[in-house]
């Protein structure tokens, strides 16, 4: 679509050109980048004023002032990403919603299970602790039953040190794992003491040794276990304070950390410093195709339905004629080739 000039883009003479408000908030709005604007929300304004006619000038702000600015009639219309509330329709008009979306969730990327990845796990430094924990406490018992045993049971126990504790390590470990290969056994009291405390001991162990090697060798984590809003509480979730979703998270008595803009509450997750992300669906794509290494994993579905829209002053004349023309390009095929241009085919 060729896009409509505004009076200050092309510099003729348009008498009253109207104030349009606009903050960044891709893909709705867009900097190029040589101080032109473009974007889902922009084109579609765009498309309005030259189907209507009308010269406009447009006014970048940040987004509380934009809201500031509709209320107070400093502009005209305000484009972006407006979702439509009960709260905001009190203090300034909206027109036909344009876009229909709601939240969605993106959690980090699940590392893709295989040989490869349990071969790095077997040599991950969790995995290692647990078995040099292991070792340290097989050696500690085959120390301590080696200093009774070795002069009442040199025939087992006895030699050097080094072959005296090497045999009370191997009775140790087969011990520990009920194999009991019964070629090893303690003589004395202390010693079968040792044996006794350890037998008890090793059936606990080997349940926990189990458990341990099991969390070390397992691909799944927090991210696999969250599927759906229903599994976010317990989660420490990002969002962007003032949102919808910081709303949602609110009501719902999740706990969140805010975030200055949705490239910081994404990469916070991919960083491990959060759980997870939610915010407008359609934002996220957007984002997350700029992330590159850091791209999240997407959750399927929205929830907590939400409708963009422009918004107007109250009682702006504008609203009849804006309604109109919403209907008309969003009818359009045109409209669908606007949103394919910076959503690609996740329509």
């Amino acid at each position: 679509m060729a896009p409509l000039a505004s009076a200050s883009e092309t510099g003729t003479d348009t008498p009253a050109p109207l104030r349009v408000g606009i903050t960044e908030v891709p893909p709705f709005v867009i900097a190029d980048g040589q101080g032109g604007w473009e974007g889902i929300s922009v084109d579609l304004w765009r498309a309005i004023a030259e189907q209507q006619g009308w010269a406009f000038e447009l006014q970048p702000m940040a987004f509380a002032d934009l809201l500031h600015a509709v209320e107070s009639g400093k502009v005209d219309v305000a484009v972006g990403a407006l979702t439509m509330t009960a709260e905001r329709e009190l203090v300034f008009d909206f027109s036909h919603p344009f876009y229909q979306t709601g939240l969605s969730i993106g959690v980090p990327r699940a590392p893709k299970a295989g040989l490869l990845q349990s071969l790095k796990a077997l040599f991950s430094w969790s995995f290692l602790s647990v078995i040099g924990g292991l070792g340290l406490l097989l050696l500690g018992v085959g120390v301590a039953l080696w200093l009774f045993e070795r002069h009442r049971n040199p025939e087992q126990f006895g030699g050097t040190a080094t072959q005296g504790i090497g045999a009370s390590f191997w009775w140790a470990a087969v011990t520990m794992t009920t194999v009991g290969y019964g070629d090893k056994a303690p003589v004395t009291f202390a010693g079968r003491l040792v044996a006794l405390i350890w037998m008890f001991a090793g059936l606990i162990m080997v349940a926990s040794f189990t458990a341990a090697i099991t969390s070390a060798l397992t691909v799944s984590n927090l991210q696999l276990q969250i599927r759906g809003p229903q599994d976010l509480p317990g989660s420490t979730v990002a969002t962007i304070d003032g949102t919808a979703s910081a709303r949602y998270l609110g009501e719902e008595r999740i706990v969140s950390r805010s975030y200055p803009d949705l490239t910081s509450a994404m990469q916070s997750v991919s960083a491990g410093e959060t759980d997870a992300v939610v915010y407008d669906r359609p934002l996220l794509q957007y984002r997350n195709q700029q992330l590159g290494r850091e791209r999240l994993e997407l959750l399927p579905g929205v929830f907590d339905q939400q409708l963009y829209a422009l918004a107007i002053p109250s009682g702006s004349p504008l609203r009849d004629q804006l309604n109109e023309a919403v209907l008309r390009v969003t009818e359009s095929d045109e409209w669908r080739l606007i949103q394919r241009a910076y959503l690609g085919e996740q329509l």
